[in-house]
């Protein structure tokens, strides 16, 4: 069985699927891996680390695409490369299958078995499977970073022979992963720290790592199924705007990052706010890509709206390429592990990790949501 490692080709993308330690403990296992060359350069993994654990490189992109058995990536393939798959081959990556579903339809064309890492359910048995929160770990620890650069104030409160100076205020919107890993960096960094979630679960995990918890009492349900935040009503969106508009007023750094699968980011900053804010704020919004939790925001742009920074940074894990790789490295191989028994891929879709992340299998699109989303595409098409 060939494993295959592809090169990333997506503008920007500098992560790889696999890191050479990870390789060599396949090949340990007698799996033969095949590497892409060049596949880890931009991530600073050399062709020569991965051919002295064992693994194979090899330099042309249609014979690695379409004589593996299975091929692992990163970000969402690209219709040609989709097309180089051979029938009954395997794909491992995030395939954003409710966001771009036709991706899903061409893979299903091919008739190939297609695995993507954003539906790993969020489950205790499959933590160390679970790429988007390790990627989203990544990006909230960047976007603080990002955050504290493009301020004009220090984070921490400073005691100089100037006098003292403020710490920074800092607000972040949404507590998920992405969100307690920021709220946790800009703690370190000696902020004084506040952090808004619909979700009320969250409060104490919030508290626990000295942030202040802005909450907002909603008569409905906000959790989605794997305890993702859940879209809201209108009326609830309005109530939740209300009550954050004084926090984000008063805010040196605003950083979002609440979004919802296969949907377009909630507006939590309106104009109006930014707007209030003091000259020299800064919004870091990381839905950008999603269309943005500020409604001003512009997808890989930096803007100034009368003195206010919005910052539109797009796939932020990939600006840590290294760490990014290894923990995704980590992800991929475990789910690929789980799947494999005695070197032979093994899948039994009543098992919850497995059945809930294929999306594709013997020519069928087998996840109902992205069923759903395709036809949906189709109709306003």
């Amino acid at each position: 069985m060939k494993i295959a490692v592809a090169k990333e080709i997506e503008v920007g993308e500098r992560r790889v699927a696999l890191i050479p330690d990870i390789v060599g403990r396949l090949v340990k296992q007698g799996l033969e891996i095949w590497v892409e060359a060049g596949a880890g350069e931009a991530s600073f993994f050399s062709d020569e680390a991965y051919e002295s654990v064992g693994a194979k490189i090899i330099s042309d992109t249609a014979s690695l695409w379409s004589q593996a058995d299975i091929l692992l990536k990163v970000g969402v393939p690209k219709e040609q490369e989709v097309d180089l798959m051979s029938e009954g081959s395997v794909l491992i990556s995030f395939l954003n299958p409710l966001g771009k579903p036709e991706i899903a339809q061409r893979l299903a064309s091919r008739k190939v078995k297609a695995f993507s890492m954003e539906l790993i359910p969020r489950t205790s048995r499959a933590q160390s499977m679970d790429a988007l929160s390790s990627q989203a770990g990544v990006a909230g620890y960047k976007a603080v970073l990002i955050g504290a650069a493009a301020s004009p104030k220090f984070f921490p409160m400073l005691t100089t022979a100037a006098g003292t100076l403020k710490p920074a205020k800092v607000f972040i919107m949404g507590a998920g992963v992405a969100g307690l890993q920021a709220i946790a960096t800009a703690r370190r960094l000696g902020a004084v720290v506040e952090a808004f979630d619909i979700r009320p679960a969250v409060k104490e995990e919030v508290q626990s790592l000295g942030a202040k918890f802005v909450e907002v009492k909603l008569e409905e349900e906000t959790v989605a199924a794997g305890g993702y935040a859940k879209e809201i009503s209108e009326d609830a969106k309005k109530r939740t705007q209300e009550l954050v508009a004084e926090h984000v007023k008063q805010a040196d750094v605003v950083i979002t990052t609440a979004q919802v699968p296969g949907r377009k980011a909630p507006v939590l900053v309106t104009e109006e706010m930014v707007n209030s804010m003091s000259p020299g704020a800064v919004i870091v919004d990381l839905a950008a890509e999603q269309g943005g939790n500020c409604a001003l925001t512009e997808p890989g742009k930096d803007i100034q709206r009368d003195g206010v920074m919005i910052i539109g940074p797009i796939n932020l894990p990939s600006s840590l390429p290294v760490h990014a790789s290894q923990m995704y490295a980590k992800n991929i191989s475990t789910f690929l592990q789980y799947m494999l028994k005695d070197g032979e891929l093994q899948l039994n879709f009543e098992d919850d990790i497995i059945g809930s992340t294929c999306v594709t299998c013997d020519g069928e699109i087998r996840n109902q949501r992205v069923k759903d989303a395709l036809t949906q595409v189709s109709t306003t098409v």
